[in-house]
């Protein structure tokens, strides 16, 4: 028997701007359904708006989002804020998404690629335990933990 996760982010009227934006930076296969596809009345406010939408790569990445009916906002998903201080994280956010690569070539290009509209949480650079670890919150809200894998 084997399990899989796979992070659902609730966004408020972003999700495909959103899914595109990750699908641009971790490549696979962007898939969506809009609230009308399923049956809502295409003059009712929010019908263009996603119900279901992920991105799924070859490499196993996999990521769904959906916007919650009825809601529009800001882009930040997630309450609260995140902040590095004296070498600690400080946060009052229920998730954080971690992302951890086999290199820091390949860490580095996820990195440059979220980054672009990010606020930086902790700069990307070596760490006592990761030859490159760093985190930021992108454009949508999503706080990502990024690391490489320690040699074993």
């Amino acid at each position: 028997m084997s399990i899989a996760t796979t992070t659902h982010l609730n966004f408020r009227g972003s999700a495909r701007q959103a899914l595109e934006f990750y699908g641009s930076v971790f490549g696979g296969e962007v898939s969506l359904a809009t609230y009308g596809d399923f049956g809502m009345p295409a003059d009712v406010p929010g019908a263009d708006k996603v119900v279901f939408g992920q991105v799924v790569a070859a490499d196993g990445f996999r990521l769904m989002a959906y916007d919650v009916p009825g809601v529009e906002g800001p882009a930040d998903v997630t309450a609260g804020t995140t902040r590095r201080e004296n070498g600690t994280t400080i946060t009052d956010r229920t998730f954080f998404q971690s992302l951890r690569a086999d290199s820091l070539d390949e860490l580095s290009r996820y990195w440059d690629a979220l980054s672009d509209g990010a606020t930086v949480v902790e700069p990307l650079a070596a760490s006592a335990w990761s030859p490159g670890f760093g985190m930021l919150t992108d454009q949508f809200g999503v706080t990502w933990v990024m690391d490489v894998a320690a040699a074993g």
